[in-house]
């Protein structure tokens, strides 16, 4: 999926070039215009069989050096005989070359920018043109991107949110440090464990009286509440102390990822030797020797470093969502039917699959499917229209992707895959659809720079909850 936030629609928009093709061969193919609807255009393309005849003649050519068969030497085998052995299936790689070339002829004859990719309907029958002795006609049917002007960076106004960390908040993020490197101490026998507190415990499992694998251990340290265990053994320690000994019975999930045990029930014989009470860690010099570093200054310096970085991504992000709503108010225009239909399906399929899982939000889950379709396509026609805004503003300032920058794109993608970098790399290298997915981001972030840059806009200083605010999803 397309990692930029205007989803498939930029990602689209960043893969679309028209390649080079030589055309000299092509001079008789014609073109005839068959229909205008809005933005679809539809044409029937012909390419007479004497010109697919002609370039499988230079293809065996071509080939014919390379070419060993049985009862000729290496290279001498006739292009008659190629031709008679191999020559339908030969074809059938220039006809699919041919329609890559002619289809894209007819769109930059005609002066189109494609939304997407074309159409083709083959209208002749296939075996008749691969044996040669039909004519190869297929239809067209392209969508363009609307024609329009962007809007002028330099008349834009925006405010960006500021909010500095303050002493207070450095102390809170090195208090959340603590807590996330607890301790543990035995506290008195007679304290009874509860949620939090950790337990030392032994245990052996049976099921209808019988041990099973991996069912006991001595000495095991047991955070009540962490949820390591099977459901329900971790609830039945609260209020036991040290010298308890009980029978915990839990049933096994039915996933659970050992078959043999699933869904069945089990008595774990359990002995408490210690209640332990959770302690946050001492933030001090020895406390910040365990993230690597020096002392605890320069843990404070690290800490803040890190949170200052993310309240300038969090104002990056809303002074750019302030950037997406201007943009959308300054432009209407007719909008490519297909590529708002991709993009809507590529997010439809996602609420779909959320809905399943349960995981719609507050909102979203008192709606009907067609309050939420509705909702979802404006949605999407929003992406494609604000793809499509920032795709020719970025078109207009001329700007460019570097190698350099989708290598390092790539290299940080397959960082996300240990042990497989390489063949992330392969498959990016090889997949044109792929590196599109790449461009988008970037050339998104781009813009949205080019914007920033240009427009007037002023700093305003706002408290930490103005700042991180949750906007209404558009």
């Amino acid at each position: 999926m397309c990692s930029s936030d205007l989803g498939e629609a930029m990602c689209l928009m960043a893969g679309l070039s028209a390649p080079d093709i030589d055309t000299g061969w092509m001079s008789v193919m014609q073109i005839k215009e068959l229909k205008t609807e809005g933005l679809s255009y539809t044409y029937a393309v012909t390419v007479p069989k004497e010109d697919l005849s002609a370039k499988l003649d230079a293809k065996i050519k071509e080939m014919q050096p390379q070419v060993s068969l049985k009862g000729f030497r290496p290279g001498k085998v006739p292009a008659s005989h190629i031709k008679k052995m191999f020559g339908q299936s030969i074809m059938k790689d220039i006809v699919e070359e041919t329609v890559n070339e002619t289809s894209q002829k007819a769109i930059n004859d005609n002066k189109i920018r494609p939304a997407g990719q074309p159409k083709i309907d083959l209208r002749a029958n296939g075996e008749e043109v691969t044996k040669g002795t039909a004519d190869l006609e297929y239809q067209l049917t392209v969508e363009s991107i609307p024609e329009f002007e962007p809007v002028d960076p330099a008349t834009l106004k925006f405010t960006r949110l500021k909010y500095e960390a303050s002493d207070a908040d450095m102390e809170e993020r090195l208090a959340e440090l603590g807590k996330g490197q607890k301790t543990y101490k035995k506290k008195a026998k007679t304290a009874k464990a509860k949620k939090d507190d950790a337990v030392l415990i032994d245990f052996v499992g049976t099921i209808d009286g019988e041990a099973f694998d991996g069912g006991a251990m001595e000495g095991h340290q047991l955070v009540i509440g962490s949820g390591s265990f099977i459901p329900g053994f971790e609830e039945q320690l609260i209020g036991a102390k040290a010298g308890d000994e009980m029978d915990v019975k839990v049933t096994f999930p039915k996933e659970y990822q050992a078959a043999d045990l699933a869904g069945k029930e089990a008595v774990f014989a359990t002995k408490v030797h210690e209640v332990q009470g959770a302690k946050d860690a001492e933030i001090d010099d020895d406390f910040a020797k365990n993230f690597g570093l020096d002392d605890l200054d320069a843990l404070k310096d690290a800490v803040k470093k890190q949170y200052e970085s993310e309240l300038e991504m969090q104002s990056r992000m809303k002074l750019k969502r302030a950037i997406l709503d201007e943009l959308d108010k300054k432009h209407s225009f007719d909008l490519p039917p297909n590529m708002v239909e991709a993009e809507f399906e590529n997010i439809w399929n996602q609420v779909k699959a959320e809905k399943e899982a349960g995981q719609l939000d507050e909102d979203d889950a008192k709606k009907t499917d067609k309050q939420l379709e509705k909702d979802y396509r404006k949605i999407a026609e929003r992406r494609v229209r604000l793809g499509l805004v920032l795709a020719e503003m970025g078109q207009k300032a001329e700007i460019q992707i570097t190698n350099e920058e989708l290598q390092q794109a790539m290299i940080a993608e397959a960082r996300q895959y240990p042990g497989q970098e390489q063949q992330v790399v392969e498959f990016y290298q090889k997949n044109p659809n792929a590196i599109a997915q790449l461009r988008a981001p970037i050339y998104e972030e781009k813009v949205v720079d080019l914007i920033i840059d240009k427009a007037e806009v002023k700093d305003k200083k706002v408290d930490k909850e103005e700042l991180f605010k949750e906007d209404e999803m558009i």
